[in-house]
């Protein structure tokens, strides 16, 4: 590519709910603009595969987890931590960015430090309803503070750079209004790396539930698709697909009457952007409980039934399908207060305020690129 086109950087990563969101953006901001987009990443994150795949220059930093090992595992994440600042002020000169977008994990905050003293803008993309460690460190040096929700505001962020716009999504997930009918559709969103207690959980909360008509469409995650396979069989439901992914998971939800889903920001924007009911069970173990929050922050606002891990066995969940199943009038509401909570359109509002902050001219948007990509938080 040409040096002398514009350079903007999206940094971070790690998971798909880092990494998915980054190229969303990326993709709205190469509709309304012909610039250079680089991504900077880690070698042991999702996007050392994601991004390359989609055609993206990739740059990587030596970064490691600080949080979830104790201090020891702190201590040595910090001091790589600052070699990879190093790391990074070297490639801040070498790319010469117009502005830098952190969408959390581990190489966003070397990247974004790096960035911010060398006075090039910095703005932050937190998908979740609460704020991630990389971010809420970044967060009084950013210009911008891009949000999914109002609960992802932090103390440390001043109010006049924030932007609530919602978590940006790739083409497809648009508003659907639900209408119930004589369907009994379920899907079981368990992301590309799967959901292990909704994989264990579901077959038997399905057969438990007695629902007539009931079909369902299990995604169970990568090499977990045939055990869950043999747990219906075993369970005596039949009506049922299980697959490892889902290529249309936008046309899979909006066919559904029904959700089960983890809560992590990308499965919770995708469900609410078009608007269905769900049940959510958040993974226990994320960082700060940001999907119990996530899950919660949607349960008080009508669109979801928030259940805790521990207390979604498979007669609790039977109970919620029965209920849900038999009240049509429960499903449509619900399916209509989580629409009123989506943004459909917030990859292309982050691409022109990140352009805009950048000084980068931008064009009326074309038509959609059609990029696909798979839910991967869900664990």
């Amino acid at each position: 590519m040409s040096s002398r086109r514009d350079v903007v950087v999206i940094a971070g990563g790690g998971t798909g709910g880092h990494v998915f969101p980054g190229v969303a953006v990326a993709d709205a901001l190469s509709r309304v603009s012909d610039l250079r987009i680089v991504f900077v990443g880690a070698a042991r994150g999702l996007e050392a595969k994601a991004i390359p795949a989609r055609g993206y220059e990739l740059e990587l930093l030596n970064v490691e987890p600080i949080q979830g090992g104790g201090a020891r595992r702190a201590a040595r994440g910090a001091a790589i931590a600052s070699a990879a600042t190093l790391q990074a002020l070297s490639l801040v000169r070498k790319i010469r960015p117009r502005a830098v977008l952190s969408v959390g994990g581990y190489a966003a905050g070397p990247m974004s430090l790096a960035a911010a003293i060398s006075r090039v803008p910095v703005a932050l993309l937190e998908a979740n309803a609460t704020m991630g460690l990389a971010n809420r460190i970044l967060a009084p040096f950013a210009r911008r503070v891009y949000l999914a929700t109002e609960e992802g505001k932090s103390r440390t962020t001043r109010a006049d750079a924030v932007r609530t716009f919602g978590m940006p999504l790739r083409p497809g997930f648009d508003p659907s209004p639900y209408r119930a009918s004589s369907s009994r559709r379920l899907l079981i969103l368990g992301g590309s790396q799967g959901a292990q207690a909704l994989n264990e959980r579901l077959p038997l909360a399905v057969a438990r539930s007695k629902i007539s008509n009931l079909e369902v469409l299990h995604q169970a995650g990568r090499d977990r698709d045939a055990k869950v396979r043999d747990a219906y069989a075993s369970a005596g439901f039949e009506h049922v697909t299980v697959t490892p992914f889902l290529d249309d998971v936008a046309g899979e939800v909006a066919k559904a009457d029904l959700i089960v889903a983890r809560a992590g920001a990308s499965s919770t924007a995708e469900i609410t952007s078009i608007g269905r009911a769900s049940i959510l069970v958040p993974f226990p173990f994320a960082a700060d409980d940001h999907q119990a929050k996530n899950a919660e922050a949607l349960a008080r606002r009508g669109g979801c039934i928030a259940i805790r891990q521990e207390a979604a066995d498979d007669v609790r969940l039977a109970m919620e399908l029965e209920r849900l199943f038999g009240n049509d009038e429960k499903r449509v509401k619900m399916a209509d207060c989580a629409r009123a909570c989506g943004r459909p359109r917030a990859a292309h509002d982050v691409a022109e305020d990140f352009a805009a902050l950048a000084g980068i001219v931008t064009r009326p948007p074309g038509k959609s690129n059609g990029t696909s990509s798979h839910s991967a938080e869900a664990r």
